[in-house]
């Protein structure tokens, strides 16, 4: 058996974080947790990372990066890569950044096909939209493996 190191997917949003971690062999992203802050403090979402990446031995953050659909950097886009920054700082451990264009209409397509109540929804979308940002990076790494 290979080894292979646990990945940590995040959907940063204005308000929340959806998180969602890899499995042992690196197959297959599962939701953990949606983490709310405030927007003017980022990093009120450290402490709660810090217990996610001791409980799973985190290895690799692979953040949502949401470019705009003509790729250029908006606002949210120079939200993220500052989150970016601090992670890297806080927790020395490497991020990367994944293209998250139209993750959450892909997520919201998902829980639709699934009949999820709208209440549920709201309270489950940023980590299913962690759950396909990770997914892709654990695609892409398995294709280049």
């Amino acid at each position: 058996m290979t080894n292979v190191s646990i990945a940590c997917g995040l959907d940063f949003g204005s308000k929340t974080c959806g998180v969602a971690i890899s499995d042992a062999l690196g197959l297959f992203a599962h939701p953990v947790t949606t983490l709310t802050y405030s927007q003017q403090d980022p990093s009120q979402l450290l402490g709660p990372l810090e217990k996610i990446i001791n409980e799973h031995k985190v290895e690799t953050f692979v953040l949502g990066l949401p470019k705009m659909m003509n790729n250029d950097l908006g606002p949210r886009a120079q939200a993220s890569l500052e989150f970016k920054e601090l992670l890297e700082e806080e927790f020395d451990i490497p991020v990367i950044l994944m293209d998250e264009r139209l993750s959450t209409v892909s997520s919201l397509r998902t829980l639709s096909k699934l009949d999820v109540k709208r209440k549920k929804k709201k309270k489950v979308i940023d980590q299913v939209a962690a759950v396909e940002i990770l997914q892709r990076y654990l695609d892409q790494r398995k294709g280049s493996l």
